[in-house]
C-alpha cells in the first residue's frame, strides 16, 4: 500500500472528450509520483454544501512533471462542478487510494488482456504503460469512442461497440472470440455485468484474472463500510465475508470475490 497524501491540486487543462466525459490534468506531485495503475483519488468539491469527496480512478500519471490525469463521466452535481473547472483553479484531493493492479503478473514473455468497459476504460491507459509483457487492449463502448489514440499507442487495440459503429458489434468477449485472441492474465474494469462475464470466461479458460470493482464510495479510506463486497474469505476479526472496495480493493483477484 502506498502512502496517502492530501494536496491542493491545480487544474492544468481540461477538455470534453465525449458526451458527458471529461479529461482533466492536475498538478499533484506527491500523488503523481506515488500512484500505481488501478488506484484512485478522492476529489473534494469547492462547494461547501457537498461534503463527501468523489472517488475517481487515475487514468495516467506523469511523475516527472508531477501531473496526473483523470477521465470521468458527469454523473451528479459534484462531477458537474468539476466539469466547469478552468486551468488555474484548484481542488483538494486525497490519494493515491486503494490497491491497484499487480503489474508483476505480466512480465516480459506473458500476454495480457486489458479489458475496459465504459468509464472503466481510463485506468487501462496507465496500466498499459506499466506492463512489461505483451498488451492486448479490448475495450467496449456503447457507441461513442474515447481514449483510443492513447490506448493504441501502448498496445494492440480491439474495439467492441453495442451498435456496431466501430470494431466488433457486441461486447468485449464477442471481440475476443471474433479475433481469436488468447492471454495469460486478464486485467478488467467496467460495469458489473461485464465483470461477471469476464470472470466466468477466465474460469472457463483457466486464465488468471484481476478485476477492479467500481462502487459508490464515501470516505475512500475504509472507515465507513459503505462500499463492501462479498468475499470468499471470512474476516478473522469480524467473522463476516466482507471486503471494503476502497481499502482492500478496488482491484481483487476475480476468484476471491463474489460478484
Amino acid at each position: 500500500m502506498t502512502d496517502k497524501y492530501r494536496e491542493q491540486a491545480v487544474v492544468r487543462s481540461q477538455e470534453q472528450i465525449a458526451t458527458g466525459i471529461f479529461s482533466m490534468w492536475l498538478e499533484a506531485g506527491e500523488i503523481a509520483r506515488s500512484a500505481r495503475p488501478g488506484q484512485f483519488i478522492s476529489v473534494y468539491c469547492n462547494d461547501s454544501g457537498r461534503l463527501l469527496p468523489r472517488p475517481i480512478s487515475i487514468c495516467e500519471t506523469d511523475p516527472g512533471q508531477g501531473m496526473l490525469r483523470i477521465v470521468y463521466r458527469v454523473a451528479g452535481k459534484g462531477t458537474e462542478e468539476f466539469s466547469r473547472a478552468q486551468a488555474g483553479e484548484a481542488f483538494d484531493i486525497l490519494g493515491p487510494l486503494g490497491n491497484g493492479f499487480p503489474t508483476e503478473r505480466c512480465p516480459q514473455g506473458r500476454k495480457a488482456f486489458l479489458i475496459g468497459g465504459g468509464i472503466g476504460i481510463p485506468p487501462m491507459v496507465q496500466l498499459a504503460k506499466s506492463l512489461a509483457g505483451e498488451v492486448q487492449l479490448v475495450v467496449g463502448y456503447r457507441d461513442e469512442l474515447f481514449l483510443t489514440e492513447e490506448l493504441s499507442a501502448r498496445g494492440t487495440l480491439y474495439i467492441a461497440t453495442e451498435d456496431g459503429s466501430a470494431g466488433t458489434k457486441g461486447n468485449v468477449l464477442d471481440c475476443i472470440r471474433e479475433n481469436q485472441l488468447s492471454a495469460d492474465v486478464i486485467y478488467a474494469c467496467g460495469p458489473m455485468p461485464m465483470l461477471r462475464a469476464v470472470k466466468a470466461y477466465a474460469q472457463e479458460q483457466g486464465i488468471e484474472c484481476w478485476i477492479s470493482l467500481e462502487e459508490r464510495m464515501a470516505c475512500g479510506i475504509g472507515a465507513c463500510l459503505a462500499c463492501v463486497c462479498q468475499s470468499k474469505e471470512v474476516d478473522e476479526h469480524s467473522q463476516v465475508r466482507n471486503k471494503r472496495i476502497c481499502k482492500e480493493g478496488p482491484v481483487f483477484r476475480a476468484e476471491d470475490v463474489e460478484i
